[in-house]
């Protein structure tokens, strides 16, 4: 009895956890100019916004001009929902809380390389080789990640011999390697590191991310759907090549 008690009376718990976020980098303070690029973005990518999360880096922009409440009031009129700030000195902070937004500290300048025994730069191998088990900071996932399943590695590359099905998430630091079927979601570079990539055997991917950068399965030329793949990106935008 008094076991059942103590469970009722526990309204939560706190877990650490990584979940897919979306950084968006500003390089100038202008909500008006934000406001005309944003436009041209949702008429490229309609999915992409439907009251998705992001956090503001402000780490390139003068502090005294950044107008962060009409900054914010832009990305909720087009259904981006700013949840926290990165950068910036001690009163970019204080607006930020005053706003009830998180605040981050800058990021880091050293990232995560991606794996390049997988795929040169501009030569793919036909036959993927399955790596052995050390390596460095990243972690392989033997088996099927299943529908609701999060397989994550945060401080290097991911490598999922076996099929990612339809639901299951992937993430990791550095690059997303499947031996199989992504039917899922893929997210690599997910502390920023624009080198990272992507590398499956056969794509039907929901939803491809590298730092931030997404493509959902609408926007993938259909032509490399069911063929083996490498994602990397291209300036802001993701390149999908194939394999073979």
């Amino acid at each position: 009895m008094s076991l059942k008690l103590d469970r009722e009376s526990t309204a939560f718990t706190f877990k650490g956890g990584m979940l897919p976020m979306t950084v968006m980098e500003l390089a100038s303070a202008d909500p008006e100019l934000i406001r005309d690029q944003l436009a041209g973005k949702l008429s490229q990518s309609p999915a992409f916004f439907q009251h998705t999360p992001v956090v503001l880096s402000v780490e390139k922009l003068d502090e005294p001009h950044l107008a962060l409440e009409r900054i914010c009031a832009v990305c909720r009129a087009h259904k981006l929902l700013p949840v926290a700030v990165r950068g910036g000195a001690d009163p970019i902070k204080q607006s930020a809380w005053a706003l009830g937004l998180g605040w981050f500290p800058p990021q880091e300048a050293g990232r995560v390389r991606p794996l390049e025994s997988v795929a040169a730069d501009d030569e793919a191998p036909a036959e993927l080789a399955v790596p052995p088990d050390n390596i460095g900071g990243g972690r392989i996932f033997r088996g099927t990640v299943r529908s609701g399943q999060q397989v994550t590695s945060p401080s290097g590359d991911l490598v999922v011999i076996g099929a990612v099905n339809a639901g299951a998430e992937v993430l990791a630091a550095g690059s997303v390697h499947v031996y199989g079927a992504l039917r899922g979601r893929a997210l690599a570079g997910i502390h920023g590191d624009a080198l990272a990539g992507i590398f499956c055997r056969e794509l039907h991917a929901e939803l491809l991310s590298v730092a931030g950068n997404y493509k959902r399965l609408e926007d993938i030329d259909r032509r490399l759907l069911g063929t083996p793949v490498q994602v990397r990106l291209d300036g802001d935008q993701l390149g999908i090549t194939s394999l073979t």
